[in-house]
């Protein structure tokens, strides 16, 4: 008999310890998953930036701090399978909170920028990933039994600990973000965290089944309440919320938003039209000014709505165009929703620029046009000398280069990139609008390189922009840094609004 007791007594410990590992698997990969999902949910409102993940990454760590620490003495103190099951239970309805809380204070922070994105990410992950991370100690105090083995007991909770974290990083970006929207992802976690709690109370004998019922109950209706949050995008990308709008005055136009900003004009039924945005017609009399051939080879960097490269295509016959564009899911939206039709003179390479680059001929492009910028989000690697020398090898001899910035005074990073061209470039000019005393007023500022001949351009391009010359940049705004890809701190550089 007391070999058998032995026996059920093994297979108990061995039962827990899989109980154990498993909670732990749980609560570290769904701080990662939030984590992660936390810098898409904040993207439509602060950027895709550095000091958006920055802000997101320190929240978390924060929060992972205070749990351990509190969490561990909270466990020397009070019953051990009541702290477990209240904390699984809690950190499962804080997550279910995540989405609507973001969503709510989101609008208010857009003009904000980092300062924002700090105070929002304090607000949601701090508190949440300090509970879920009170879980781990909270689970080693009931694992210690014999200090003879807690190197051995700390350590493979550790391990599990480490695995989950691995698993939710991974699994977020290479299969939850590619095949479910971020607020049904954080469902399904505060849901699983909510409902491995009350089986664990229930196992446990610290929750009855009229309280697991009623929590359940709860739950179901805050989920439900998240799941109802109005959603900020009409699509959702890897990279991107997207949204579109019709144009007042332009019957046929949409304008496309990509995470709350008005990047581009299309005009459904003429791609001769450019419509409202500036800086697309000084890019478009810049091309015009290309006097070498009827037929341009082009190579764009970054797609919009394909304004320019339909453009491109509807005013000069038989030229080829080639885009680069990172984000795949908007180009099939572009294909669904606002009438853009691939073809042999019109091709799309999803990728990062900087990858998908090596695969274009040396010497193949008359014109590179670099319009990956937005308000929010800056392309640092597409920044740097060691790209503008990934361009040069691109161009043809008497090729040139386009790029849409956007920076407002100072304009320090206007500055730097325009002493990056400078060290890659002979030539170089700058379209802009300008105030009265000559400087640019801020905003879209197109910058124009080559090692040949720049293109033709009025000396008053559309919308009244001032054409600036070699000479007065290399005066005025040659005297930033030169961007590397060792040193390139674009959103520290950049300004974004006047």
């Amino acid at each position: 008999m007391a070999r058998y007791l032995l026996a059920l007594q093994k297979v108990w410990c061995n039962l827990m310890k899989s109980v154990a590992a498993v909670i732990v698997f749980i609560e570290a990969g769904a701080v990662l998953v939030l984590e992660i999902l936390s810098v898409r949910l904040l993207a439509p409102y602060v950027g895709l930036t550095l000091q958006t993940t920055t802000s997101v990454i320190g929240a978390v760590l924060m929060g992972i701090s205070i749990g351990a620490a509190v969490g561990g003495k909270v466990a020397d103190r009070v019953n051990v399978f009541h702290l477990i099951t209240g904390l699984l239970i809690m950190g499962g309805t804080m997550s279910l909170f995540t989405v609507p809380i973001i969503r709510l204070i989101g609008p208010d922070i857009v003009e904000s920028g980092t300062l924002g994105a700090l105070v929002v990410t304090f607000i949601t992950l701090v508190p949440t990933a300090a509970v879920l991370s009170a879980i781990s100690p909270a689970v080693a105090h009931w694992q210690l039994r014999d200090l003879a083995v807690s190197g051995s007991v700390i350590g493979r909770l550790s391990a599990w600990g480490t695995a989950g974290a691995l698993v939710g990083t991974f699994g977020t970006g290479y299969v939850l973000v590619p095949l479910l929207p971020v607020s049904v992802t954080i469902f399904c976690i505060g849901v699983v965290l909510v409902t491995i709690g009350v089986v664990f109370g229930c196992c446990m004998h610290v929750v009855n089944k009229n309280v697991a019922t009623g929590i359940m109950i709860i739950t179901a209706l805050v989920a439900t309440g998240s799941l109802l949050t109005p959603h900020p995008c009409k699509a959702e990308t890897e990279y991107h919320c997207i949204n579109i709008s019709n144009v007042p005055g332009y019957p046929s136009s949409k304008y496309l938003y990509l995470d709350t900003e008005n990047n581009s004009f299309i005009d459904l039924s003429d791609s001769r039209d450019l419509g409202t945005f500036h800086y697309t017609r000084w890019v478009a009399e810049s091309i015009d000014g290309y006097k070498s051939h009827k037929s341009i080879s082009a190579l764009f960097v970054g797609a919009g709505a394909f304004t320019l490269p339909k453009w491109l295509l509807a005013t000069h016959p038989k030229s080829h165009v080639t885009v680069l564009e990172v984000d795949g899911k908007l180009v099939e939206y572009d294909k669904q929703h606002l009438g853009l039709r691939t073809a042999e003179d019109l091709k799309v390479l999803v990728g990062d620029a900087r990858i998908t680059i090596r695969k274009e001929r040396t010497r193949s492009a008359n014109v590179v046009i670099g319009d990956a910028f937005s308000g929010l989000t800056v392309p640092w690697q597409l920044t740097t000398k060691e790209w503008l020398g990934e361009v040069r090898r691109v161009l043809k001899q008497r090729g040139f280069y386009v790029m849409n910035m956007i920076d407002f005074y100072p304009f320090s990073l206007l500055r730097s990139e325009v002493r990056t061209l400078l060290t890659v470039f002979t030539n170089i000019r700058m379209i802009a609008r300008a105030k009265h005393d000559g400087m640019p007023v801020g905003g879209n500022e197109v910058l124009i390189a080559s090692n040949g001949s720049l293109p033709l351009v009025s000396s008053e391009p559309a919308d009244g922009a001032t054409v600036y010359n070699r000479a007065f940049l290399s005066l005025i705004f040659a005297k930033g840094v030169v961007l590397t890809d060792n040193y390139a701190p674009v959103e520290q550089l950049q300004t974004r609004t006047g």
